[in-house]
C-alpha cells in the first residue's frame, strides 16, 4: 500500500481520495477550507495542517486545485511541495491548468530532482465518487507508467496522451468540445419543450440519436429527467460556471496561439461570462439554459 500526499480536497479531491482510502492506501490531505477537510476526513483521509505535512514522506503527491497559478503557488511556497517532498517523488497535477503553468511544473520539477506528470481528469463529481474518471497523462514515459499504479483506484480509464503537457492539452480540447456541446443541449432542450414534447420522451430520443452527447446525458437542463443534472437541485454546481469560464478562456488562449478560429467557443465563453457577471459564477455551468428562454426564467431555477 502507498502513502499519498493530497493538496486540494474540494468537490473532486474529496471523493477521489475516498476511493484511495477504500483501496487500502494512506492519504494525508491538506486544504485551507475547514469544510472541505471535514468532508475528506469522513472519507478516511488523514487531514494535516500544512502543505509540508502533506508532501513529506509521500510516495506520490497529487494536487487538485482551481488554476495553474494555485498549482505553482503550492509547489513553490517555502512549505510547499518542492521544498518538502522527498527527492524523486512522483508529482501529479489533476487540475485543469494552463499549458504554460504545466510546462513550468515539468521543467522546475525535473530541475529539482522530481518526476512530474500532468494528469487532468474527465468525468465530473459523479465520476470522482464512482471511481470511473478518465485520466489523461502527459510526461516522460517512465513517470507516466509509474503514475498509472497510483491512479488506478480512482479511474475508469487511464490514457497516456504523450510527453510533457500533453495531458492538459487533451483536457483543454475536450473541455472546449464539452462546453460548445452544452450550449446545443440547452437550446435543444428548450425548443423541445416549446414544441410540446415531453422532456423525458425527447431525452430518450436524443440519447439514441445524433443529438446524444455527454452533457445531454449527464447535465440535461430540465428537472426530473437525469438524476445527475444540476437542474434537479436549483442548479447548484456540479461544474461551476466560473470554472467553466476559466477553462474555456484557457482553451481559447491556446487556440489563438495556434492561429485557429473558434467562433463557437467564443459564444460559450460569453455565456459563462454573463453568468459570472450576474453573480452566478458559483452556480452550475448548465444554467446557461436561462439565456435560451424568452424572459430568462427556467424550470428548476429559483433566484
Amino acid at each position: 500500500m502507498a502513502t499519498y500526499g493530497w493538496i486540494g480536497l474540494g468537490h473532486m479531491g474529496a471523493p477521489m481520495t475516498a476511493n484511495l482510502v477504500k483501496a487500502g492506501h494512506t492519504v494525508r490531505g491538506y486544504d485551507p477550507s475547514a469544510a472541505a477537510c471535514a468532508e475528506a476526513a469522513r472519507g478516511g483521509v488523514e487531514v494535516v495542517g500544512s502543505l509540508a505535512a502533506a508532501a513529506a514522506g509521500a510516495d506520490a503527491v497529487f494536487t487538485s486545485l482551481p488554476t495553474g497559478a494555485h498549482v505553482l503557488e503550492v509547489y513553490g511556497a517555502p512549505d510547499g511541495v518542492w521544498a518538502n517532498a522527498a527527492p524523486g517523488t512522483l508529482l501529479l497535477d489533476t487540475s485543469t491548468s494552463d499549458i504554460s503553468s504545466s510546462r513550468r511544473c515539468h521543467e522546475e520539477s525535473a530541475r529539482r530532482g522530481f518526476r512530474f506528470v500532468d494528469s487532468p481528469v474527465s468525468g465530473g463529481i459523479a465520476g470522482a465518487a464512482a471511481g470511473t474518471l478518465t485520466f489523461m497523462l502527459g510526461g516522460e514515459p517512465e513517470a507516466v507508467a509509474d503514475a498509472e499504479r497510483f491512479i488506478g483506484p480512482m479511474a475508469g480509464r487511464i490514457i497516456p496522451a504523450g510527453g510533457p503537457t500533453a495531458g492538459i492539452a487533451a483536457k483543454l480540447c475536450n473541455n472546449l468540445m464539452l462546453f460548445v456541446s452544452l450550449l446545443g443541449v440547452a437550446e435543444g432542450s428548450q425548443l423541445a419543450r416549446e414544441l410540446g414534447l415531453d422532456p423525458k420522451v425527447f431525452y430518450e430520443i436524443a440519447s439514441v440519436s445524433s443529438g446524444a452527447s455527454w452533457p445531454q446525458k449527464t447535465w440535461y437542463p430540465v428537472p426530473g429527467v437525469v438524476d445527475s443534472a444540476a437542474a434537479n437541485r436549483n442548479f447548484d454546481a456540479t461544474f461551476r460556471a466560473d470554472l467553466a469560464l476559466k477553462d474555456i478562456r484557457i482553451a481559447l488562449e491556446a487556440a489563438g496561439a495556434a492561429g485557429l478560429h473558434t467562433p463557437a467557443a467564443h459564444v460559450a465563453r460569453e455565456q459563462f461570462r454573463r453568468l459570472d457577471e450576474e453573480g452566478l459564477g458559483g452556480k452550475d455551468c448548465s444554467l446557461v439554459v436561462k439565456y435560451v428562454t424568452r424572459d430568462g426564467t427556467v424550470e428548476g431555477y429559483r433566484p
